[in-house]
C-alpha cells in the first residue's frame, strides 16, 4: 500500500513536546497511573500482579463487557478492540473495501479516513461541512453524493475540528438513508460524552443501524492517549470477523497493562469524562469572550460538543503565516486548517487541558 504523509502527524511530531503553549490539542487533560488506579480498591495491587502475557487477539473480556455496556444494544461478543483509533481505522478499512468501491466521507476529517480508503484504490468524495452554514451537515448534499457503488459512508460526530453536532432527527434520517441503500457506516465517536447538553447526545450508531460500526477510545474524553485502546462496535458478525482476521497482520493483540488500566478507567462510571466534561464547561465563557472582542479578526462558530474549535481567520495573511507568527513570536502553538484541507483559512484550538487558560491568555496578549 502507498499512502502519503499523515500530514497533521509530521506537523506534531516537529512541534508537540516543544511548544511552551500546546493550544491546539485534541484530547482532554490526561491522568496518571497513580491516579487511575486510586479510583478502584485493590486495582493498584491487582495490576502489579497482572500477567505480561499476550491477550485475546479480540480484547480482554472484562474490558470487552465494560465496553458493551456504554452502549444500548451491544454485547461484549460484538466488540473488538484496538490499538488505539488508528488501527481500528485502518483494519475496518482494509478488511471491508475493495479497489473501486465508493466510499463517501464527511469533511474536513481526520486525514486516515479519507487516505486509508483512497489507498486502497477506492474512489472518495466528500460530504462537506462549511463554516457560512455553521459546519452543519446537508442531508440532501449526502444524497446526491451516494452511487449504486457506494460501499461505505463515513462520519465524525461530534466533529473534530469543528465541535458540531447533528440534530437528532438528522442523525435518524441518515440512518434510514443508509439502510435503505444498504451501505456500511463507520461513526468515529471519540468525542461522545463531551456533548455541552447532556440531552444533545446521540445514540450511538450502532445501536441504532445493523450496518453501523461505532469507533470508540480511550484517548478524548477519558484523557488517556497513552493507553493506546480503542475498539470497533457493531452488530454485523460477518464485518467484525473480516476485521479481526486482518488484525493478525497488525498488532495481533494489544498491550496487557493498557488493557488492565482501560477497564479500571471505564468501571469507574464516566468520572474521568466528567471531570473533563467540566473543564470543558469552564473553559468554553473564556472562549466566549476571546472572540466576541476580536470579531475583526476572526468568525468563530461556537462548538456544541467536544474539546476542540475551529475559527475562521479574516486577517490579511494566509492561515500558516498566521500559525507561525503565534508560534514564532509568542509560543502558542495553533494547528492550521491546511493540514485538512489545502485551502483552509481556519485553524484548530483545543480547549480539555488544564493550561488552556494560559495558553489562551498568552495568545490575547501577543494579538492586542
Amino acid at each position: 500500500m502507498k499512502i502519503p504523509p499523515f500530514a497533521l502527524e509530521r506537523f506534531f511530531a516537529l512541534h508537540e513536546f516543544s511548544a511552551p503553549f500546546h493550544l491546539c490539542a485534541s484530547d482532554c487533560e490526561a491522568s496518571s497511573i497513580a491516579q487511575l488506579l486510586a479510583l478502584e480498591d485493590g486495582a493498584e495491587e491487582r495490576f502489579l500482579q497482572h500477567s505480561l502475557g499476550y491477550t485475546e487477539s479480540n480484547g480482554a473480556p472484562g474490558l470487552r463487557q465494560e465496553i458493551a455496556k456504554t452502549y444500548a444494544t451491544i454485547d461484549p461478543e460484538q466488540v473488538l478492540v484496538h490499538a488505539g483509533g488508528q488501527e481500528a481505522i485502518f483494519t475496518f478499512m482494509n478488511a471491508n473495501l475493495r479497489s473501486g468501491d465508493h466510499v463517501v466521507v464527511q469533511y474536513p476529517c481526520y486525514q486516515s479516513l479519507h487516505e486509508v480508503p483512497r489507498a486502497i484504490g477506492c474512489e472518495v468524495d466528500y460530504w462537506r461541512a462549511r463554516p457560512e452554514k455553521g459546519w452543519r451537515l446537508d442531508l440532501d448534499e449526502l444524497r446526491g453524493l451516494l452511487l449504486d457503488k457506494t460501499r461505505l459512508v463515513v462520519v465524525n460526530l461530534p466533529h473534530s475540528p469543528t465541535g458540531y453536532l447533528m440534530q437528532g432527527d438528522e442523525w435518524q434520517a441518515l440512518m434510514d438513508e443508509l439502510r435503505s441503500r444498504g451501505i456500511l457506516l463507520l461513526a468515529d465517536e471519540a468525542y461522545r460524552g463531551l456533548e455541552y447538553e447532556a440531552e444533545r447526545r446521540l445514540p450511538a450508531a450502532c445501536d441504532v443501524y445493523e450496518g453501523a460500526f461505532s469507533l470508540g477510545l480511550l484517548s478524548k474524553g477519558y484523557g488517556l492517549p497513552g493507553l493506546r485502546v480503542g475498539w470497533l462496535a457493531g452488530s454485523d458478525k460477518t464485518v467484525l470477523e473480516r476485521v479481526a482476521a486482518y488484525k493478525d497482520y497488525t498488532t495481533i493483540c494489544s498491550s496487557a497493562p493498557s488493557e488492565f488500566l482501560a477497564e479500571v478507567a471505564l468501571r469507574s462510571g464516566g468520572s474521568l469524562l466528567e471531570t473533563n466534561w467540566q473543564m470543558l464547561i469552564r473553559h468554553l465563557p473564556m472562549l466566549d469572550e476571546f472572540f466576541a472582542k476580536r470579531e475583526a479578526m476572526f468568525r468563530w462558530v461556537r462548538p456544541q460538543a467536544g474539546s476542540v474549535t475551529f475559527p475562521t481567520l479574516l486577517l490579511e495573511e494566509t492561515i500558516a503565516e498566521f500559525c507561525n507568527r503565534c508560534l514564532g513570536d509568542a509560543g502558542v502553538l495553533l494547528l492550521p486548517g491546511t493540514l485538512f484541507d489545502a485551502d483552509s483559512r481556519q485553524f484548530r484550538m483545543g480547549m480539555g487541558r488544564k493550561d488552556f487558560a494560559a495558553g489562551l491568555g498568552k495568545l490575547a496578549e501577543y494579538l492586542s
